[in-house]
């Protein structure tokens, strides 16, 4: 038989000098006799290969096509958004800042349809539907929650243009005796979703109430009251600020009944002496004035459709 040593020193050199690991063999290879794996030609030919191939997205996920050829280019959409200038919106595609249906995009020639596909961009939904209206609205006090009143009351109609009453609701209602945020749209699934309470958006309320306060108040509220229509717990309860016969407390819950917040407060024994809503959602009062109203930003209309599930 023929020594076997030879054989072996074979292999081993080939599995350290193979093609899969071109830095691991080459100290293998510079032995006498050893060929040249890689010379400067190859580095040629293979620098040339990886500028050919297309860049995709590095995911886990398969490559998926969301390319509609009847769709309209991603860049053009993006940039009549107010996302910004046609070339910023090429370089936020180019650098993997944008997903079409939950899907990286780099390709500039992609086109895609705005009324059947979404797009985020740095993880924020891209609105195109331009009819669609997104506001902020101070409600003051003693103004009634409708767009018409019956009675002849001041209502949130009375602070809107006329072309613009008949178009838009409200998201929710606060009391006549209750001031703050409210959400006017035209959009109507997501004003339902955020309104339903499968879809648990919540509300910040800031409450003027009687002092002293117990210390468990804040456990008591959390933990659930019992009312007359079954009970209801907050999301969570703080102190904000506290004088002689009187305390400020923050309430988040997303319970939307009539009069939720009075009726838990009254239900402690502590009755509310004055209430404001300062935020839905990720949407906050901020410091606009009572009677005022504002378009909401692109980020507040996305938090809003994330906080819907849309």
């Amino acid at each position: 038989m023929s020594p076997q040593p030879n054989r072996s020193n074979r292999s081993s050199g080939s599995a350290g000098g193979g093609r899969r690991s071109g830095s691991g063999g080459t100290s293998r290879s510079s032995a006498p006799g050893a060929p040249r794996r890689m010379g400067p030609g190859a580095k040629r030919v293979a620098g040339q290969r990886r500028a050919q191939q297309p860049q995709r997205p590095r995911s886990s996920e398969p490559y998926v096509d969301v390319h509609n050829p009847e769709g309209t280019r991603l860049q053009k959409l993006l940039a009549g958004a107010g996302v910004g200038s046609r070339r910023t919106c090429e370089r936020l595609i180019a650098e993997g800042h944008v997903q079409v249906d939950g899907h990286v995009v780099t390709d500039m020639g992609v086109r895609v349809d705005p009324e059947t596909q979404q797009v985020h961009v740095d993880g924020e939904r891209v609105i195109f539907d331009e009819s669609k209206v997104y506001l902020a609205f101070n409600k003051p006090l003693n103004v009634v929650t409708s767009m018409h009143d019956e009675l002849g009351r001041v209502d949130i109609g009375d602070y809107l243009g006329e072309g613009r009453k008949q178009r838009l609701f409200h998201v929710g209602r606060l009391d006549q005796d209750t001031e703050g945020l409210l959400l006017l749209t035209n959009d109507g699934e997501l004003a339902h979703r955020l309104q339903h309470p499968a879809y648990g958006v919540t509300k910040t309320y800031l409450a003027q109430v009687p002092g002293p306060l117990p210390r468990d108040l804040g456990q008591q509220l959390r933990e659930g009251v019992e009312l007359e229509d079954g009970p209801a717990r907050v999301d969570s309860f703080k102190v904000v600020d506290s004088s002689p016969g009187k305390a400020v407390v923050e309430i988040v819950l997303h319970e939307g009944r009539k009069h939720i917040v009075r009726r838990m407060l009254e239900a402690v024994g502590h009755p509310v002496l004055n209430l404001v809503r300062i935020k839905v959602g990720e949407v906050s009062l901020g410091t606009l004035k009572a009677g005022k109203m504002r378009a909401l930003t692109r980020a507040e209309v996305s938090s809003l459709y994330d906080a819907a599930q849309l």
